[in-house]
């Protein structure tokens, strides 16, 4: 399995980058991420998105649809796409730590 080092970590991740082990995430682990994707500073939009993907997820045991996460969180697609920039399935979902999606998220 790939691994990835954040922050002089190892975690595993499958062959897109997704942790495979939600429960070791961390912020650092989130700002790591962003990182990676040219976002320095995680904004309180940021983590409002990534805050509602991990309880659902623990709730539910998969990522909300896309319209759910708009819905719930206030946070309009357009919007979404500024704040993540891979959208809300490639940069918020692995920002928030779970496995890739396999829904439309």
């Amino acid at each position: 399995m790939p691994q990835i080092e954040l922050n002089g970590a190892m975690y595993d991740v499958d062959e897109d980058g997704f942790l495979q082990e939600p429960d070791k995430w961390n912020e650092a682990v989130a700002n790591a991420f962003a990182a990676l994707e040219g976002v320095s500073a995680l904004t309180d939009d940021h983590w409002k998105v990534i805050n509602y993907l991990r309880t659902y997820f623990k709730e539910n045991g998969i990522a909300p649809m896309v319209r759910k996460l708009t819905k719930d969180t206030g946070v309009q697609l357009k919007y979404m796409y500024e704040l993540f920039p891979q959208g809300p399935a490639n940069s918020a979902c692995k920002w928030a730590g779970l496995p890739k999606p396999t829904g439309c998220v």
